[in-house]
């Protein structure tokens, strides 16, 4: 099969490429996004039409939707196959998310529930998938000082969110509107596994909001997407992870050597070892290794699924402690391939307890490895997608 990449610059599409040419496929790359962040809806149209017409092709393939690539495919009458890696994703409301040619895979269950009656039968629920082999071999060939160089008790590589919170920009909001906005986020990050947040925002609320944040966001094609969905996935959902990072870390740093690997800024946390930005292809996979216990602290916005962090951690044979999510017992047996916590006590108490148990620890970081081997390799996953793609 002939399948045709458009690139953004998401960090696991080469594992995607490697996972299609694996199963025999031909891969063409379109990566002039990689250069370029601000292509027009107009240019991307020209570069998928003009290609297709060079080279005709079986199918397009992107990580995440792009509005304008299904409209491509609509006219070429060809399979436009997108997988998400990221909530929100505002651009699955476009009013393209309904054409026929569509094979949409969503990794989060709450967002495949938004957008599958949007188009029955082309959207589908598909968790994420590994490229085992290629983080494997990054650390075999590991040198000993790289080792102890990435070594941890407890790690983190991630943002803090606090450099991409659009929430932060709310400006001069009246007392009513911060005290109800303040009440929201305090209830949500104390409760893992069911995000409440768009069902408790009155229009008045949302209204008050958008007076007072500049530029609020709004698509600009056709859309079924709200404010409120707006509101609660984008501006509350970026607030509270923030929130909730900060107060994780700081709430572990006071008691364990915690590294951070981030861009962030890591000002306000005073015991947080911070280590800069981590190398994705060639760094990330021996921390995750060499740490004994890797954090998952998940984006609120990813509201009931798993993203690609556990995935690459467990990939790596490394041990994950994560938050409770409600798709984590129907993918992987708690307690024995991985570890979740439904507050920040109990994250403290299994932090103090899984650096002192190291069998334990061990036992399930392997059990997670074998979990992820067995079934979530990339070439596992994409030879299951395509049939589903191909199936309709």
């Amino acid at each position: 099969m002939k399948i045709l990449f458009y690139r953004y610059g998401s960090i696991c599409e080469p594992d995607i490429i490697e996972g299609f040419e694996e199963l025999g496929h031909t891969v063409s790359q379109l990566t002039d996004e990689l250069d370029n962040k601000q292509i027009t809806f107009g240019q991307c149209a020209r570069l998928v039409s003009n290609y297709l017409l060079s080279f005709p092709q079986d199918c397009v393939f992107t990580v995440n939707f792009f509005p304008i690539i299904s409209d491509v495919c609509q006219i070429f009458k060809i399979p436009y196959i997108c997988w998400t890696v990221d909530s929100p994703v505002l651009e699955l409301f476009s009013n393209s998310i309904q054409n026929s040619f569509n094979r949409i895979f969503l990794f989060d269950l709450a967002q495949y529930n938004e957008i599958a009656p949007l188009n029955p039968g082309h959207v589908f629920h598909f968790p994420l998938a590994v490229n085992v082999k290629a983080k494997q071999k990054v650390i075999n060939q590991a040198s000993s000082s790289a080792k102890f160089s990435f070594s941890s008790d407890v790690s983190f590589v991630g943002s803090l969110y606090t450099e991409k919170c659009p929430f932060d920009k709310l400006t001069n909001p009246p007392p009513y509107l911060s005290g109800y906005l303040n009440g929201l986020i305090e209830a949500q990050i104390r409760v893992y596994g069911y995000y409440f947040i768009e069902e408790l925002l009155p229009d008045e609320i949302i209204e008050k909001f958008k007076l007072h944040l500049p530029n609020f966001y709004t698509y600009p094609l056709e859309t079924h997407l709200t404010d409120r969905t707006t509101l609660a996935q984008l501006y509350l959902g970026s607030k509270i992870t923030a929130l909730e990072r900060i107060r994780t870390m700081s709430l572990l740093s006071h008691s364990f050597p915690v590294d951070l690997y981030t861009g962030s800024d890591t000002s306000m946390l005073p015991f947080i070892h911070n280590k800069g930005l981590a190398k994705s292809l060639t760094e990330m996979p021996i921390i995750f290794h060499e740490s004994k216990i890797n954090l998952n602290p998940t984006a609120k916005s990813i509201r009931t699924g798993l993203p690609q962090r556990i995935f690459d951690i467990m990939g790596c044979g490394g041990f994950v402690l994560t938050n409770y999510q409600s798709e984590l017992p129907e993918i992987f047996d708690i307690g024995n391939e991985i570890i979740s916590y439904g507050s920040l006590d109990e994250l403290k108490y299994l932090t103090a307890y899984y650096l002192e148990h190291d069998t334990q620890r061990r036992d399930i970081a392997h059990a997670g490895f074998e979990k992820v081997s067995k079934y979530y390799t990339y070439t596992i996953r994409l030879q299951q997608l395509l049939q589903l793609a191909f199936s309709i």
